[in-house]
Formats: C-alpha cells, sequence, structure tokens
C-alpha cells in the first residue's frame, strides 16, 4: 500500500496544536509543510513592517516544533505550488482558510487549478469560530449590528468544534532543495527600531500559550472592569498570536470556558467571549463588504468634509499632540508593536473627529505599526470609531481625551510610562497640563511648548467643528 504524501500549505496557521489541515495530512501519511510569502500583492494589503517581523519569529519558532523541515518560498503561490506539485510527484494539497479579499480570490484560483489536474485540494476552517456564510438573518442577509449577530445569530449555532490535538509524529516527505532560508525572506526591517519590541512579546506557539495561561490565571476574574485600564495587564494581549494563527479561536473559547467550570453567567467570562465575538463580527464584515479597508461602510461619509494636515497627522503618529492619554497611546505603538485597546480607541477618535483627518489615514499608521495589524479588524475597527461603520459609534459621540485619561489613568501610571517628561506632574493635571498653574509646572519640569508640546488642538472648539462637519452630511 503506498503512503500518501500530502503538501501542507502553513499560512496565517504558524501553529502544530488545534490545525486542522495540519491534522488532515498527518491522517493521510507523510507530509511536505511549505510557507510561501506572497510578496506579489502590493498597495494597502501589504504586510507592515511591525507585521513583517512578528512572522520571522513565527515562521522560526513554526521551524523548529517542525524540527527543521519548514520550507519556505517566496512569491505566487499559483506558480510555486503546481512547481513543487510537479517536481516531487504529490498529488495532494491542504490548508487553513483565510478571509481577506485578496486571498480569497487567489484561493479559489489555485483550487480550480489543481482540481482540474487532479490535485486533491482540500481547505478548512482554522481561524474562526463561525464561517461568515453561516450566521445570516432569517432572511438570509448578513447581519450589520453586532449583538443580535452574535446573540442571535452565533450562539444559536452548533457549538464552535471542539480543539484537536497535535500531531504525535509526523513523518516528513523527502526534502525539497530549491527553497529559501528564513533569513533570505529579509522580513527584518535594516533599522532597529523593533529592539523595544522583542522585550514586550514571545511570537510563537508557545508564547501563545504562555499568553493564555497567564492570562486566565490572573486576568480574567475582573476581565470586564480592569480591560479599560491601560496601567494594568487586564487583557489577554492574544491579538498577533491569533492573527498569525499561532493559537486558534477554539483553544481560546474552551480554555476560558473551562477556567470558569463553563458558567456563562460570570459577567467577565461572558465579556470575554464576546470580543471573540466582535473579532469574529469583524470577519465577517470583511467577507460580506469586502471593500471595508478602503470604502465607508456607509455611503453618506462619502461626502464628509475632511480635513489635509500632514503636521497634524505627524504629530499625532509621533506622540507629540500636547493631549498625553493620546501621545502615550502612540509611543507605546511605536515602542511595543501594540495599544492598549481603550486607548486604541480614544486615540482614534482624537484623529477622526479633533483633527477630521480621514480614518483611512489611521488604518494605515496602525497596518505598519502594529504587530497585531489584520485586515478585518482593523478596518471595522476604524470605520466604527469614524461613524461610518457598521454598528459604530454616532459621530456625534466624540471622547473627550482629558475625561477618558482621568477616568481610565486616574493616578496618570500609563501617561507617566510612556510620556516620562511628565511623571513629576500631580495626577490632577497630568491628562490636562497645560491648565496647571505655573509654579506647579515648574516645579514637574514641564514646559509647555518645550519640554512637551502644547495641544494642536483646542478640544472644546474642535469638538464643534467635528459637529457642525457632520452636520454637513446628516
Amino acid at each position: 500500500m503506498t503512503v500518501k504524501t500530502t503538501l501542507m500549505w502553513f499560512r496565517q496557521d504558524l501553529r502544530r496544536r488545534d490545525n486542522p489541515a495540519l491534522r488532515d495530512a498527518y491522517e493521510q501519511g507523510k507530509i511536505l509543510p511549505i510557507y510561501i510569502f506572497d510578496d506579489t500583492q502590493t498597495g494597502k494589503t501589504a504586510m507592515g513592517a511591525a507585521s513583517k517581523w512578528w512572522l520571522h519569529h513565527s515562521l522560526n519558532a513554526l521551524n523548529e516544533s517542525l524540527n527543521g523541515h519548514l520550507h519556505i518560498f517566496k512569491g505566487d503561490p499559483e506558480t510555486i505550488i503546481p512547481e513543487i506539485l510537479e517536481k516531487t510527484g504529490i498529488q495532494r494539497v491542504v490548508w487553513n482558510r483565510c478571509y481577506e479579499p485578496w486571498q480569497i480570490k487567489r484561493d479559489k484560483a489555485i483550487k480550480t487549478h489543481l482540481k482540474e489536474n487532479d490535485i486533491e485540494a482540500l481547505s478548512f476552517n482554522g481561524s474562526l469560530l463561525w464561517e461568515p456564510w453561516q450566521v445570516l438573518k432569517k432572511d438570509q442577509t448578513p447581519y450589520k449590528v453586532f449583538t443580535p449577530y452574535y446573540r442571535k445569530g452565533c450562539l444559536q449555532q452548533p457549538e464552535p468544534r471542539m480543539p484537536q490535538s497535535a500531531p504525535d509524529r509526523i513523518t516528513y516527505a523527502k526534502d525539497y532543495d530549491d527553497c529559501l532560508t528564513l533569513d533570505e525572506l529579509s522580513l527584518l526591517p535594516d533599522i532597529h527600531w523593533y529592539k523595544t519590541m522583542e522585550q514586550c512579546w514571545k511570537p510563537g506557539e508557545e508564547g501563545a500559550a504562555d499568553n493564555l495561561s497567564v492570562f486566565l490565571k490572573d486576568a480574567l476574574e475582573g476581565y470586564k472592569d480592569e480591560r479599560n485600564i491601560p496601567s494594568v495587564v487586564g487583557t489577554s494581549r492574544l491579538s498577533p498570536h491569533l492573527h498569525f494563527g499561532e493559537i486558534s479561536p477554539n483553544q481560546i473559547w474552551y480554555a476560558a470556558l473551562d477556567a470558569k467550570q463553563g458558567n456563562t453567567d460570570n459577567e467577565h467570562l461572558d465579556t470575554f467571549l464576546s470580543e471573540l465575538g466582535w473579532r469574529e463580527f469583524s470577519h465577517y464584515l470583511l467577507f460580506h463588504w469586502p471593500r471595508l479597508q478602503t470604502h465607508n461602510f456607509n455611503d453618506k461619509y462619502n461626502d464628509f468634509p475632511w480635513q489635509q494636515s500632514k503636521a497634524n497627522l505627524r504629530a499625532w503618529q509621533q506622540g507629540q499632540t500636547g493631549i498625553p492619554i493620546v501621545d502615550a497611546g502612540m509611543r507605546e505603538l511605536w515602542q511595543t508593536g501594540y495599544m492598549h485597546n481603550r486607548v486604541r480607541m480614544i486615540v482614534g477618535s482624537f484623529l477622526v473627529k479633533n483633527l477630521l483627518i480621514d480614518w483611512r489615514e489611521g488604518e494605515r499608521w496602525f497596518w505598519d505599526c502594529l504587530v497585531d495589524a489584520d485586515m478585518a479588524a482593523n478596518s471595522a475597527s476604524w470605520q466604527w470609531v469614524a461613524g461610518c461603520g457598521a454598528d459604530a459609534a454616532p459621530y456625534f459621540r466624540i471622547f473627550n481625551p482629558v475625561l477618558q485619561g482621568e477616568k481610565f489613568d486616574t493616578e496618570g501610571e500609563y501617561v507617566s510610562r510612556y510620556c516620562p517628561e511628565l511623571k513629576h506632574m500631580p495626577k490632577k493635571y497630568i491628562h490636562k497640563p497645560w491648565e496647571a498653574p505655573k509654579e506647579v509646572r515648574q516645579k514637574a519640569q514641564v514646559v509647555i511648548g518645550n519640554t512637551y508640546p502644547a495641544p494642536i488642538v483646542d478640544l472644546k472648539a474642535s469638538r464643534q467643528r467635528a459637529l457642525d462637519a457632520y452636520d454637513k452630511i446628516k
């Protein structure tokens, strides 16, 4: 009896545990594991710098877990995969599905080509709890509002599949010589700005498992409240691991349920599971509205009077707006490749509403700087903050960054961490240092416009300007 050999195409599923495609390949016989860095996509879909840094380390971790058998390629999978099959004689290819529009289009073409040439091609769901086409309203149209999508749609579906164990002992096919080393992908940038990120993260499947374990032990109980406090570790920090598929949502879902003995009445567990639901909703929106990254979900915003200000955009990007909670968030992003979720909403609202800068500018900056840059989540979240997305915050709901800072960073710990020039400012003024009396600023060694910038906009006046702009399209 001939043992089947399967080409296992790794993509955004860089793990051994709970990997449906890998499990299928393992059960069939021998495996030739490959990863293809598709650099044929340019512009808005090309991977950002922070994501490339993460990918380098994640691929290295995956290769180690595969005992050095991961074969790496660079180029167009539509060309590379048939070439591998022709040279090896392999008649079977498997992968886990991706849901970005360009990947769906590419994968359909590959699957069609393979089947026309009598190659078995199978794809699996390895990254979502529910398929986007699985959850529809009674009239068979997609949901546009999160709560009914999640409560009436997702939670009424069959429960997500149980996670699968990792294959015990993989039998590998003969090595394929015509491939690259990881370093030849040149994912690490020449400028070593990522050195501070290395101190914050452990990319790879084991890093994901460690993060989940710490979260369940230390932060799940209290999650509903502490997830909003940026100075504490109150969130799971699993988003980059999820994006690269170093852990599956199924693993997280059932691990969280087990941690609370399945008690979904626990408010912290329910809130955390609903956040996994928000991730699903983002992918759902991108699947049903594939122009989400570039086009307003709500068409009336096509006529919104955005302002063009390179100086204000640059000040926002560099964390030099003069608004402490905004600057702290933007500096956290630059230093760590990450930003606390509450602060993401604050900096997003400030850019779009106080500065009247198009949300797509923010989306592009986050895309390049975030280690968890995910087309679905990034696009849906920016549209939500801008007021033009599905189930969006109303445009007239404008975050006051001073009040947000005082509410969620009461002691000023977060601001002090990322804006150390303000660390001696009393907590009464740390979120609004320009209002501090001169003697207070002198004692704190803060000179507005020198050691710390003056606010680039007046918060009250810019809020009214945003409301006036909204009235023009309303």
